[in-house]
């Protein structure tokens, strides 16, 4: 997909819906967050390889928008790119389609903190050059 250079594919598990088989609105918070740590591992040897580093990477808002319902047993394919990497900050941008077709769309903020204070620290460059080179 044009402008999101990475995308991950989920399957709608049943514990994920309600009773009607479709997928409850925070089943979508936990995809997007599969989709990180996805696309992580592909750009900056995933997730524990950064808290390894002293970093932790807290999500710091979350925003989504749902333009249709997704059901049980649907596979869905999730696209992200990391945008506006500024000091402490990023942002992630997501894609949900179906086949092609817009389910839901948002964003998640992000604050790089060091893992032992808390305090924020800015986004390193190694970090930062990770993430822009899928974004």
């Amino acid at each position: 997909m044009g402008g999101f250079p990475f995308s991950t594919e989920i399957r709608v598990r049943f514990a994920e819906t309600d009773a009607q088989g479709i997928a409850h609105h925070a089943s979508f918070v936990v995809w997007l967050e599969v989709t990180r740590v996805a696309y992580l591992a592909e750009v900056a040897g995933g997730y524990q390889s950064i808290r390894d580093r002293g970093l932790e990477a807290l999500t710091t808002e979350v925003h989504l928008r749902y333009h249709r319902a997704a059901y049980f047993d649907e596979t869905l394919t999730i696209h992200a790119r990391c945008v506006d990497v500024r000091g402490a900050r990023f942002t992630y941008e997501y894609r949900i389609e179906r086949e092609g077709e817009l389910v839901a769309d948002g964003y998640t903020r992000h604050a790089t903190v060091d893992a032992e204070t808390y305090r924020p620290t800015r986004v390193p460059d190694w970090l930062a050059s990770a993430l822009a080179s899928s974004g």
